[in-house]
Parts: structure tokens; sequence; C-alpha cells
């Protein structure tokens, strides 16, 4: 029959524990177990990471996508917010250039004259014109004005506008409410409509100095047929120099075009 061994004393004279006395004999874990642990841990780390990555690269892909399906988009919104390179600004109701107080003509200001312009594709068989040659306005004062086309062939056939304003610098402050550009214009055979456009003149352009002596201002329309690009948007179906010149662009250096770089590359390789 085993007995129970009492505490021993330390060399001190302190009792040891029988726990610290069994401690001292319990076998460290093995060599084996040890590397099988930092193993797995490397594993679940690496896991992991790779994990992050993939969720990374899956982010970045969807949005380079959805950044070249709204190129085309994006790019008319920058111009129409900015007015570069002589594109209109069209703002939303919402806009603060709606304040009643800001869509008031002003008093004393000289009145600025709009000269109309229409032009279209030779592809197009359409009649496009402008209703009237030209209107003066005031500053915050807002001016609805007409263009019409006609389709002049006996089928049907969607056509799409690009638009410019001259002199550039004050395309910042030409605002268009509505207007028919960028947008698809199906006409029937034979078929006549009028397109309206109402646009007012910010009364900002005043504190312009660049702007201060303007006196006649051009809006220039063009149609042309539509098509639709790689990525479904519509576009005018003409040569991008052509396109660059209507909305003003035909002085500025462009990059070419994904398409056209995809066919460079595919013959150099």
């Amino acid at each position: 029959m085993s007995t129970l061994s009492k505490p021993t004393q330390s060399p001190s004279g302190s009792p040891t524990s029988a726990h610290a006395s069994v401690s001292a004999y319990v076998s460290p874990r093995s060599p084996k177990s040890h590397l099988f642990h930092q193993h797995q841990s490397r594993q679940q780390l690496y896991a992991t990471r790779n994990r992050n990555l993939l969720m990374y690269t899956s982010a970045v892909i969807v949005l380079a996508v959805g950044v070249t399906y709204a190129a085309v988009p994006l790019y008319r919104m920058f111009c129409a917010a900015t007015g570069f390179a002589g594109t209109p600004t069209i703002v939303s109701t919402s806009s603060g250039r709606f304040d009643p107080s800001r869509l008031v003509p002003l008093d004393g200001a000289r009145r600025i004259r709009v000269h109309f312009n229409a032009d279209r594709s030779e592809a197009l068989p359409w009649r496009f014109v402008p209703q009237q040659k030209f209107v003066d306005v005031l500053p915050g004062e807002s001016s609805l004005a007409f263009y019409k086309a006609r389709n002049e062939s006996k089928r049907d056939i969607i056509g799409i506008a690009t638009y410019n304003v001259t002199p550039d610098r004050i395309a910042p402050y030409f605002s268009k409410v509505e207007c028919f550009c960028f947008e698809e214009q199906k006409l029937l055979a034979d078929e006549e409509v009028d397109m309206p456009l109402l646009f007012f003149i910010d009364k900002d352009m005043l504190d312009d100095p660049s702007c201060r002596n303007i006196d006649d201002i051009v809006l220039s329309y063009t149609f042309f047929r539509a098509r639709r690009n790689g990525q479904g948007h519509l576009e005018p179906d003409a040569a991008d120099d052509v396109v660059q010149k209507s909305l003003g662009f035909d002085g500025y250096e462009h990059s070419p075009r994904a398409e056209v770089r995809n066919i460079e590359k595919e013959k150099t390789n």
C-alpha cells in the first residue's frame, strides 16, 4: 500500500509543493511536434495572405472593367461639368445655379448674341438646321431655342449629336438645362422633329476678366449616324479626328483608342 510523501524542504528551509516536484518530471514537447505546429501556423498564414490577395485582385479587376465601361459617360460628364475645350456645361435642377436669385436677368448688363450653327455627317441622310439664326440674352436669363431635323431616307436611322461653344472661355458659364446632345435620336423614314434647347448664361461670367468683352457666342451642333462601340455605348459613326473637331478638341493631342491600341499590340506580337 502506497503512502503519500511529505513535502520536502528547500535548502533555504521553505517547503516545496508537490506540483513543483511533479512538474520537474514532465517531459518537454518533442521536436517533431513543435515543427508540425510551426508548419501548420505558416500554412494558415499563407492561406490568409492568398485569400486577401485574391480579394484585392478581384476588386481591382472589377474596378478596371467598370471604369472601361464608364469611360465615355464620365468623359462627357467631365466636359459638361467643367466646360473643357468649349463644351457647354449641363446643370441639374439640384444645382445651386437654379436658385431663383440667379435666374433673374441682370438689369443694366449688355445683351449677348448667341448664334446657332448646325452641321451633319455626310453619312447621315438628314436635314438638320436651326430654327433661328441667333437670340440676344442677358446674363441670368433663360432662353429657349429650337433645331429641326428631318430624316430624308426611306428607312429608320438613329443619330447622335455633339456640340461645342466658342469662344471656349465662355463654356463654363454657358449652361444647358435641356438639350438633345449625346442622346439617341431615332427618326423614322421621312420623319421631321423639333429639338428644343433650353439654356442660360451664368452671371458669374461678368466677374471673369477673360469674358467681360464677349459680345457674341456661337453654339454648334453636329449630327452623326450612331453606332455602338465595344462597350455597348452609342457613339458617332465617324473618324476620331472628325468627332474631336466637332467637340472643339481638334487642337489637342489624344491617345489612341483602346481598339487601335489592341490592333497595334497584336501586330507587334
